[in-house]
């Protein structure tokens, strides 16, 4: 039945540590920065940045306001990108022999800032390649204007590729994200934190 799969990024692809952002703004005298950010929870300054409603320097200004900090755009910028972590290339081989086998979709949650670093990062180690080409297209919240959960940013994907929700398959590590699939009718495979994409016999 399946034809299609649309992946996550983060956690699934490339390999994410949420706590290195959150010590390294510690580090910065930041210390409520958990309270504004984590894996399952974001403030409106977050979601304005991965839905591409506030630019990366609107960010920052704002990021200082809000803490009340003087710190440089270098210094957030690098805390903040601190949770980007490896491409384990065992995956990017898999991903690239997957793609011959079905139809391939990325949808992320991100942002400018952490989209020029991991591109960057990835066509560092993979002989210039562009991560994106793995994929008949690769869709990324900033880019979007729409983000996972909301079951309108699923929606937006499957008219925009004329896709069949019962032959397509949604993999995401974040559960409410799942949650969000389902109710457009994804299919859905929830990685649990164990697992990784290659141990899903697709």
């Amino acid at each position: 039945m399946t034809k299609n799969i649309i992946f996550d990024f983060g956690g699934v692809f490339l390999n994410l540590d949420f706590s290195l952002t959150e010590k390294a703004f510690r580090n910065l005298g930041v210390p409520q920065f958990n309270a504004m950010f984590t894996q399952h929870h974001s403030n409106d300054l977050f979601i304005n940045l991965e839905t591409g409603k506030i630019s990366p320097q609107e960010f920052y200004d704002a990021f200082r306001k809000e803490t009340q900090t003087n710190l440089t755009n270098e210094q957030i910028r690098d805390a903040w990108n601190a949770l980007l972590l490896d491409f384990p290339q065992e995956r990017v081989t898999w991903l690239e022999a997957i793609g011959k086998k079905y139809n391939v979709y990325l949808f992320s949650n991100t942002n400018q800032i952490h989209y020029d670093k991991f591109m960057a990062d990835f066509r560092t180690n993979n002989n210039g390649r562009d991560f994106n080409s793995f994929f008949i297209k690769a869709y990324y919240s900033h880019e979007l204007g729409l983000r996972k959960p909301d079951p309108e940013s699923f929606e937006a994907i499957i008219k925009a590729e004329k896709l069949n929700p019962a032959e397509t398959v949604f993999i995401d590590d974040t559960y409410k994200n799942i949650e969000g699939a389902q109710k457009t009718g994804l299919q859905t495979i929830h990685l649990v934190a164990s697992k990784t994409v290659l141990e899903l016999g697709l």
